[in-house]
């Protein structure tokens, strides 16, 4: 099939089948704010827009410092902007800021009218986002990618979304933080397990390469059960409306037998897409339950 061109080619840099990575942590923190009846609409949409503003920046980003580092030039999955050949590196490092930057206005919206130490833990955010693969010493070569998605795109974008609408945290928006990082984690977990091949050549040390094709599959396995175990928790202590959280099972348990039944390569790609899509509608019923439960 042929390269994409034009405006067609930036949507395929900016790997759209990420974002619900963005989504789910901002529909969980406000659905957490809804349990205690403190849900401002309106935050929720500036969260929204920070969120997904920095998780385009942040791809962009990787392209950028993967690209010309080289580690994407001979990869199994989809196209990558520097590394095909497609896009100039200084092109995509431009797109790349300007998304950091726009979630760094919309960050700052939020903090005018919550909090003005959030601007703190924006600036960390985005310093992580640029981090990742960037400068000299990226902490994603250095096995703690999935620290950091489990730490920014669980904790911080959950418990954030929370405290801006709620002006604190509650039992139910840590839980769902644990989640949510964990299936966001999961993500980054099946990506990185099928670039094991090409990462171990290219000296691109991340959390799989550190543990072997093994250990990393039995990493995915826990990442998925303590999410849906989380539902059953929230079942008892909660509302049994947290059952509507089990609509995310499906796509978890197909991409779940994909790897444990050792896919490799091409046949990961699709656990990428099934991963993303459980979080997403894993948040989706679990934010409905929050909703329901105080009707």
């Amino acid at each position: 099939m042929d390269n994409p061109t034009g405006l067609r080619l930036w949507i395929e840099g900016a790997r759209l089948r990420t974002l619900p990575a963005a989504i789910a942590p901002v529909a969980v923190g406000t659905g957490a704010a809804a349990f205690d009846d403190g849900a401002i609409w309106w935050k929720a949409l500036l969260a929204l827009g920070v969120s997904l503003a920095l998780q385009v920046g942040v791809n962009y980003a990787n392209d950028y410092s993967d690209g010309i580092k080289g580690t994407d030039e001979d990869r199994v999955g989809p196209l990558r902007l520097v590394g095909s050949g497609l896009v100039a590196p200084a092109r995509v490092k431009a797109a790349a800021l300007a998304f950091l930057g726009l979630g760094a206005l919309f960050g700052l919206a939020l903090a005018a009218t919550s909090s003005w130490w959030l601007v703190l833990v924006g600036a960390v955010a985005i310093l992580a986002a640029w981090g990742y693969t960037g400068g000299s010493r990226p902490y994603g070569y250095r096995a703690l990618g999935e620290v950091s998605v489990f730490v920014f795109f669980g904790l911080v974008a959950v418990l954030g979304t929370t405290f801006t609408q709620l002006g604190g945290i509650n039992g139910v928006s840590v839980a769902g933080a644990i989640g949510v990082g964990s299936l966001a984690c999961a993500i980054l977990v099946a990506n990185n397990l099928r670039d094991i091949p090409t990462d171990s050549v290219t000296g691109k040390r991340t959390l799989a390469v550190v543990m072997g094709d093994a250990r990393t599959r039995l990493l995915y396995v826990v990442l998925m059960v303590v999410a849906f175990v989380l539902v059953v928790a929230w079942c008892v202590t909660q509302t049994p409306w947290a059952v509507l959280a089990l609509i995310g099972l499906p796509p978890a348990l197909r991409a779940t037998a994909v790897v444990r039944g050792g896919g490799a390569g091409p046949q990961l790609i699709p656990v990428l897409k099934d991963t993303g899509v459980a979080e997403l509608l894993y948040a989706i019923g679990l934010t409905a339950a929050f909703v329901i439960a105080t009707v």
